[in-house]
């Protein structure tokens, strides 16, 4: 399996790093920074005796070498910055990932995608234009790492183990998220049962605000530990066919009742990329802001030149 991560950032390095010690395959590190992914590549390969592990790093400037690659990983682009919302980084990454778009259609065509760069859905989208690839190849990894958001806030206020808690987090990657009290559960129960209305709330402001919160305690760059992590977990997810649940923003083909547009619902990944699309049963009001997500996504495209 080769696994190709194009960006060396903190969130591309350290999503190699993560990739190659659960051994799912070739890594292959990717930035036009030159010597940035030969170096870390570097550093990582020393780690290997630590990790009693013989896993495979490259790193390297050069495009090409992600040819015919099974999976590539897009995180290259600018960070956002504090006092930016993910919106603002439209223009700037939308030319970023068309060039880069290009190239991985001419040299991995049989890839299965994952789209890391912000604003995530509106990036996807345009990736999945650019590359013609079915949709089933185009995944975004945005609300996987919401949804670990929102377990982790639940988890820590409620002091009960992660493992007892099954988030869904659907919408968009960024305010337009739309995480579901009603059909989060704890131990089995729905939160909204287990915490109340005003305490679900709560947990929906905080979760909705967690990238925003650690930008402003950063002061420069973004998070990196935890988008990683939700990297190699959906990598981990195609390569081992595990069939559990995840929140992942993908291609929409009427599924909700929409129509051409990439958004976050629950699905399963496997060895084909997104193996089934789960539609959920969504109250009115849910189906409502769920609406205002997808209405706020669209008007968006025009400023996207496919």
């Amino acid at each position: 399996m080769k696994i190709s991560i194009i960006g060396a950032g903190n969130v591309g390095s350290l999503a190699a790093m993560r990739i190659a010690q659960d051994r799912l395959g070739q890594v292959v590190l990717v930035d036009i920074v030159k010597g940035l992914a030969q170096g870390k590549s570097l550093d990582m390969d020393d780690a290997r005796l630590f990790f009693s592990a013989d896993y495979s790093i490259e790193g390297t400037d050069d495009i090409a070498k992600i040819k015919d690659s099974d999976i590539v990983v897009m995180t290259a682009g600018l960070a956002r910055k504090p006092g930016m919302t993910r919106e603002d980084l439209l223009a700037k990454n939308a030319q970023i990932v068309k060039d880069t778009c290009l190239k991985i259609k001419e040299l991995a065509p049989e890839a299965i995608l994952i789209i890391v760069t912000n604003p995530l859905d509106i990036m996807a989208y345009l990736a999945f234009k650019i590359t013609g690839f079915k949709r089933n190849k185009v995944v975004g990894m945005g609300l996987s790492l919401d949804a670990a958001r929102f377990a982790n806030l639940i988890a820590k206020d409620l002091s009960v183990s992660l493992s007892e808690i099954e988030p869904l987090v659907i919408g968009s990657h960024g305010e337009g998220m739309l995480p579901l009290p009603r059909l989060t559960t704890v131990k089995g129960k729905s939160l909204l049962s287990v915490v109340g209305k005003e305490k679900a709330d709560e947990f929906v402001k905080r979760t909705i605000g967690r990238g925003a919160e650690i930008v402003s305690h950063l002061g420069n760059g973004s998070a990196y530990f935890a988008p990683s992590a939700a990297i190699a977990d959906l990598v981990k997810a195609i390569v081992s066919k595990d069939n559990q649940l995840r929140c992942a923003c993908v291609y929409l083909e009427g599924e909700y009742g929409l129509k051409d547009i990439f958004l976050g619902v629950p699905c399963r990944l496997g060895k084909n990329g997104i193996e089934e699309i789960i539609q959920l049963e969504l109250s009115d009001s849910e189906k409502q802001l769920f609406s205002i997500a997808a209405n706020s996504l669209k008007a968006q495209y025009k400023y996207v030149q496919i």
